[in-house]
């Protein structure tokens, strides 16, 4: 007879949201609104310091991949992901696809700052500013995805018992 063991504890799951979005500023600001919603569902509802720096860059990563990344006819996806499926676990990943090639940033290079009457250039300082890390990875096929990842505080991750469902 085998002796009793207690059970093993189930690993928390890794969150997965993915939506593919027109390349248009409507898709943009569509992106962060599902991203808002998706948080809220994981456990970060509006106004929580996990929410507002991950919204802040879903803005920032969909506002650049629309505006630089944009090609004709072509979508751009937007994926979150938590959980102990990453890297780092106690992460939240945040990743803009688009089908562009060129202009990739370069994470190790210093940031330009913008001028003071400048009307644009400041989405990566912010991305700089708010994210653990970023980075910028080629597509299978074409195109780029920019990344960047927040360190979740201890207890800042989503209830290890909720049950994922369709993109949660």
């Amino acid at each position: 007879m085998k002796p009793r063991t207690a059970p093993a504890e189930l690993p928390a799951p890794t969150h997965t949201f993915t939506r593919l979005l027109r390349s248009t500023p409507r898709g943009a600001r569509l992106a962060r609104l599902l991203a808002a919603r998706q948080l809220a569902v994981w456990g970060w509802p509006d106004g929580h310091e996990v929410a507002e720096t991950a919204v802040s860059l879903v803005a920032e990563l969909a506002a650049n991949a629309v505006t630089h990344g944009r090609v004709p006819g072509r979508d751009f996806q937007l994926r979150l992901t938590v959980g102990p499926g990453l890297l780092r676990p106690d992460t939240l990943r945040i990743e803009v696809a688009d089908a562009h090639g060129g202009r990739r940033p370069d994470p190790a290079a210093p940031v330009p700052v913008p001028g003071p009457d400048a009307e644009s250039g400041r989405g990566l300082v912010l991305v700089d500013a708010l994210a653990s890390r970023w980075g910028v990875v080629d597509r299978l096929y074409c195109g780029k995805t920019v990344w960047a990842e927040i360190d979740l505080a201890h207890g800042a991750a989503p209830p290890r018992n909720r049950a994922p469902g369709r993109n949660r």
